[in-house]
């Protein structure tokens, strides 16, 4: 990898780019931080707000994002203690950026992937190579 201009020249497992992708590996992750676009949620209305995702999985994601430095938790000092989860500024612009792109084009080819999705094998459908 050239590290001044950021580019991956040889694929390898530190490459800035698959780090950038590892944050898209965790199906809830991105939607953690679409979901606290709008502003900081306590950890149950976040929950609520996303909707089929577990009590097990949403404390993973939040864990994994706050390691990245995505989102912060801010404890308030009251009692009882509240907890809410935000996105940092690099998180914002995670989600101002390449998630707004991915939901833009989701928006327009979602329906087209989810039909060729739909399709079984064998009738133009073809499996992933891996």
């Amino acid at each position: 990898m050239a590290e001044e201009t950021g580019q991956c020249y040889d694929y390898v497992a530190d490459c800035r780019l698959r780090a950038a992708f590892d944050l898209f590996a965790h199906t809830w992750d991105p939607v953690v931080l679409a979901a606290l676009h709008e502003g900081p949620l306590r950890r149950g209305r976040l929950r609520t707000s996303i909707g089929g995702v577990s009590d097990k999985a949403l404390t993973e994601a939040l864990t994994r994002l706050v390691g990245h430095g995505l989102i912060e938790r801010h404890r308030h000092r009251e009692a009882p203690p509240r907890v809410e989860y935000g996105l940092t500024p690099l998180g914002k612009s995670l989600v101002d950026g390449p998630i707004r792109a991915m939901a833009e084009w989701t928006g327009e080819y979602g329906d087209r992937l989810a039909a060729a999705g739909a399709e079984p094998p064998g009738n133009g459908f073809r499996k992933p190579f891996l």
